[in-house]
């Protein structure tokens, strides 16, 4: 046979994703079914939210004299979390397909699109590591009082002590959150489903904040609210919040993209 006449199977590159317009009641419905999932995930689900608060002690451990520099890792390790979050998104996967709920396989959720997880991480990471070296900037300008311990950062950003630290912190901590949080919103969640680039990941996330501003800026608000609470609870909160954001996460992006159109075009293939 003529290698010209060869069936091709390759698969096509994946078309652009159909983005929804939701409402911010679908954000009780996505918590509602992270909910479910982390029951049903049980030790699953509860492996990686003890990777969450074993990575947060493990860096309390390490930086225990270098607060302006935990402060900065701590918060880059949210910067981090949709990555470490998609064997979560990879469990609610499984589930959602009548698979059990099993550990093992969701370790290597990143395998069939190595490539363009890859380098989303690795655009994570940068910022992250531009981040924590903005935070040393910050607390060597604005905090005052010497070497800070963990409590004394916590109390001091929690209870507005040293408004001009508090404000400027939040302020660009805020800006480099809010940029991960706008390309990764249903990224990864994205490329596991479908195999998407990064780039066309990360643009359907811009495009998902665009069309539902309100929604989005709601359901980051919640986010940061179950991350606070597990951040005041010394880590142990992250054993149980960082499970649901993982798997309300994969429920906001089945709402936020629309699936006929990826089954048709499946079918047609």
């Amino acid at each position: 046979m003529n290698q010209d006449n060869l069936p091709d199977t390759r698969r096509p590159a994946s078309r652009f994703p159909i983005i929804r317009q939701v409402q911010a009641r679908a954000i009780r419905g996505w918590l509602r079914a992270g909910w479910r999932d982390c029951r049903a995930g049980g030790l699953a689900s509860l492996f990686y939210g003890a990777c969450f608060a074993a990575a947060g002690w493990l860096m309390q451990e390490v930086f225990a004299q270098a607060y302006a520099l935990f402060a900065g890792l701590t918060t880059g390790f949210l910067l981090l979390g949709p990555f470490l979050a998609l064997g979560l998104y990879d469990l609610s996967r499984r589930m959602e397909l009548d698979e059990p709920p099993q550990l093992l396989p969701t370790l290597a959720a990143w395998r069939p699109n190595l490539a363009n997880v890859g380098l989303f991480a690795a655009l994570l990471a940068v910022v992250l590591l531009v981040w924590a070296r903005a935070s040393i900037v910050v607390f060597a300008l604005f905090f005052a009082g010497g070497l800070p311990s963990f409590a004394d950062v916590v109390r001091t950003v929690l209870t507005l002590e040293q408004a001009d630290f508090a404000l400027v912190y939040f302020a660009v901590g805020g800006f480099f959150a809010t940029f991960v949080f706008a390309i990764s919103v249903i990224a990864l969640p994205l490329m596991l489903d479908r195999k998407t680039d990064a780039i066309t990941a990360a643009i359907a996330s811009l495009v998902a904040c665009g069309r539902n501003p309100g929604p989005m800026l709601l359901w980051a608000a919640c986010i940061v609210f179950l991350v606070v609470i597990g951040f005041t609870t010394f880590f142990f909160g992250l054993i149980i919040t960082m499970p649901l954001v993982g798997h309300a996460t994969w429920h906001a992006y089945r709402d936020l993209v629309d699936q006929d159109d990826h089954r048709h075009e499946t079918d047609a293939r």
